[in-house]
């Protein structure tokens, strides 16, 4: 399941996480009105993290124990700082022009042509 929820998986966005983001913003704005959008990403961000997570843990169970017992509080801060720092990435990449963001190109165009 964390797979499926993670940016690994590359088909996950349209059957997966766009769904749970928009349900998460559709709540959102239920109670604050103005807020689908604002939900939607912070859903979609947040459904990312979990995916992330659920991977970390994962792969630890999986791996064999050693006679460190396991502290799940900081197995849960080492997972949310990695998949911070892997949005944190992605976010750079996309501002240096490395990654190609298509979508994001054609809706920054169609902002600065319609003001």
């Amino acid at each position: 399941m964390g797979y499926l929820l993670s940016p690994v998986c590359w088909w996950n966005d349209l059957v997966f996480n766009l769904p749970v983001a928009y349900g998460f913003g559709y709540f959102c704005s239920l109670v604050w009105p103005d807020y689908l959008m604002a939900g939607t990403i912070v859903g979609y961000w947040l459904s990312n993290i979990i995916g992330i997570l659920m991977m970390q843990f994962g792969v630890v169970d999986i791996l064999p124990k050693g006679s460190e017992k396991r502290n799940f509080k900081k197995d849960l801060i080492t997972g949310l700082i990695s998949s911070t720092a892997y949005t944190v990435v992605i976010i750079a990449l996309v501002q240096m022009n490395i990654l190609d963001t298509p979508i994001l190109a054609a809706l920054q165009g169609e902002v600065a042509a319609n003001p």
